[in-house]
């Protein structure tokens, strides 16, 4: 009896560090969806001010004059002077304006790859994340699709994330979001899945760039009435808005 309860003891010393290590990562953050080698790299134009980066293009436009035939003799002169004083002023300040032009490629390509590139140990994964869900047309086998953002308004209101923050969730099961940016949380495998679809959302046409592909194992919808009284107060707006313009601000009955 002894040795059994120390046989028990031993096993479930050994198995409770696995447990408490592997469950948490289950549950994702957003912050962990980008691949992090793709994070860390030099970009010039990072440490530059508002004012510097200005200056930058400002040389780029009196450049691109000048090597164009036009303008007269005293503009070409003005220029000519104005872009000697910038250049003058931007190496004072130990910026060189051509090693920082030949490297633009260089840094939207390092840009590019920061956006899209997904963390390779979530591939293939079983995962919860929770989200904002915006609906979408169904695959060509039937299946409902929608997809999935880390804040509300992205993709209408505000900009479409980078495509390692957005996943293409394809749903099992009765449930599909009843309105744009539904709170909700999902559990199923994540596989990098590189996808691009244009779709309308609420302010129109919207390029739908997802690194992710998400098939749904449960759902749980996080809704709340201030959600549905919102969500109805929203589409309301919208279509007055939409009747607005096409008949100028004049209601029909007037």
């Amino acid at each position: 009896m002894r040795n059994w309860l120390q046989i028990v003891f031993f096993t479930a010393l050994v198995s409770s560090p696995r447990a408490a290590i592997t469950a948490p990562d289950s549950v994702l953050t957003w912050d962990r969806l980008p691949d992090p080698s793709a994070q860390s790299f030099e970009d010039p134009y990072r440490d530059l001010s508002p004012e510097q980066f200005d200056s930058i293009l400002y040389v780029v436009r009196l450049r691109r004059n000048l090597q164009q035939e036009f303008g007269s003799t005293e503009e070409r002169q003005n220029w000519q002077q104005r872009l000697q004083e910038t250049e003058g002023e931007l190496v004072e300040k130990g910026i060189d304006v051509d090693w920082l032009l030949d490297q633009r490629e260089v840094v939207t390509e390092r840009r590019r790859k920061a956006g899209t590139a997904g963390n390779p140990q979530f591939d293939g994964q079983t995962v919860t994340l929770t989200g904002f869900a915006i609906p979408a047309p169904n695959d060509p086998d039937g299946q409902p699709v929608a997809y999935l953002v880390p804040e509300r308004g992205m993709c209408s209101h505000m900009p479409p994330p980078p495509p390692n923050q957005m996943i293409r969730v394809r749903l099992n099961g009765d449930w599909t979001p009843g309105y744009f940016h539904e709170p909700v949380r999902l559990t199923g495998t994540l596989r990098i899945e590189p996808s691009m679809q244009s779709m309308m959302v609420v302010d129109g046409l919207v390029p739908m760039n997802a690194t992710f592909q998400l098939e749904t194992d449960s759902v749980e919808t996080l809704e709340t009435e201030a959600d549905r009284l919102a969500w109805k107060r929203r589409t309301t707006d919208h279509i007055r808005a939409a009747m607005d313009r096409k008949t100028g601000g004049v209601n029909a009955s007037e």
